[in-house]
């Protein structure tokens, strides 16, 4: 490669750590400093709160989604295996078997740690 074609490289190298940059910057150096107190008011849906506008929530919630999104997973996997079901052969159905048998291992090691109890 010569020279010239280096500096579309450089450039574009440039370019892509400019696009992020930039505009972080420009919302650092344009964003007020000091906002007025009534923004900083805590709110919701434009009605006051009442009592202490901190909430936890409890890890569960977390475990739960953690969970759904685990199999629904699965179900993306499952779907164009299941179409393409008769070209596949038996290789891919011994692969979706051991894809499904970790889900369900994952799943028994979960519910024996008692993850998806309320308590």
């Amino acid at each position: 490669m010569t020279l010239n074609e280096w500096i579309f490289v450089g450039l574009f190298l440039m370019a892509g750590w400019m696009l992020p940059v930039v505009p972080l910057l420009l919302g650092y150096w344009l964003a007020p400093r000091r906002p007025n107190p009534v923004k900083k008011q805590i709110y919701e849906c434009g009605v006051q709160t009442v009592g202490s506008a901190w909430v936890q929530f409890r890890a569960q919630y977390y475990v739960f989604a953690l969970v759904f999104v685990a199999f629904d997973v699965e179900l993306v996997f499952l779907f164009p295996w299941a179409l393409a079901y008769n070209k596949l052969g038996l290789f891919a159905l011994f692969e979706m078997a051991v894809f499904i048998l970790l889900l369900v291992v994952a799943l028994v090691y979960t519910w024996r740690k008692g993850a998806l109890e309320w308590s």
